[in-house]
């Protein structure tokens, strides 16, 4: 069985871009769709992302902070390499659990 059929139904997906230019729309879309997640835990599906930049991460521990203030948590899946080598680089990768 692939991790693909086990993702649940409701999660939010990250766009294939994400830099500077569209992190303040992306981070209120993915916002805005909070709401109709029942989970206590958010799962995001980074695997369509290709080109992004440190806004990128930026969005993500924005993201991660109002789950928190929700008493919620967020859970991504797929994320790219070389953004995980970034967010390791800045010293955040731990606050973005796989």
């Amino acid at each position: 069985m692939s991790s693909e059929s086990t993702l649940p139904a409701d999660r939010l997906v990250l766009p294939a871009k994400l830099i500077m230019g569209t992190a303040t729309v992306e981070l209120q879309r993915l916002t805005s769709h909070l709401g109709r997640l029942q989970d206590p835990r958010v799962t995001l599906d980074a695997g369509a992302l290709e080109v992004f930049d440190s806004s990128a991460i930026a969005v993500l521990l924005e993201l991660r902070r109002e789950l928190l203030r929700q008493n919620r948590q967020l859970q991504v899946l797929r994320l790219p390499a070389r953004l995980r080598d970034l967010m390791s680089l800045y010293g955040v990768g731990e606050l973005l659990p796989a």
